[in-house]
């Protein structure tokens, strides 16, 4: 048990999820702007502004970077893994989505008047855009530096 408090007391881990978190409220937000209803699954979906998860691995590039310095290795290692991380959101995963769309379009008129035919439509919002991406990216690094701020 004692190990869960040593859990708690990691900040990199802490501010990492924070910013997570805080992505994906700031996307329940933004739907409810956009769609003028609360859709409470907006806090566990993926795609959408901001991205969470590029949220999420800036703040922990950007933790890491001012806990053990800029020319440690473990900064290193998280600002490449946030590069791969944010590369895929916005790339991989936006063309998965694009082709989830297509793929959708086609079943929905190949099958239009066959009802025995009920296969659950794939999910097309799965990445994001460059500017999704930057916002969450710039968010995880804010929320960082606040962090510093008020943690020292």
């Amino acid at each position: 048990m004692q190990d869960f408090g040593h859990i708690l007391d990691n900040r990199v881990l802490l501010v990492s999820l924070s910013a997570c978190f805080i992505a994906q409220a700031i996307k329940l937000v933004v739907d409810l702007v956009k769609n003028q209803k609360l859709n409470v699954r907006a806090l566990v979906t993926t795609g959408g502004m901001p991205s969470s998860h590029s949220a999420l691995v800036a703040a922990l590039a950007t933790e890491v970077g001012q806990q053990t310095g800029l020319d440690s290795p473990d900064f290193a290692i998280a600002t490449i893994f946030a590069i791969i991380v944010m590369y895929d959101a916005a790339g991989v995963r936006q063309a998965a989505g694009k082709q989830a769309r297509i793929l959708n379009q086609i079943i929905d008129e190949l099958f239009q008047e066959k009802p025995e035919f009920n296969e659950d439509r794939l999910k097309e919002l799965l990445g994001h855009t460059p500017v999704q991406v930057i916002v969450g990216f710039l968010l995880g690094v804010a929320i960082s530096f606040v962090a510093n701020f008020i943690y020292g």
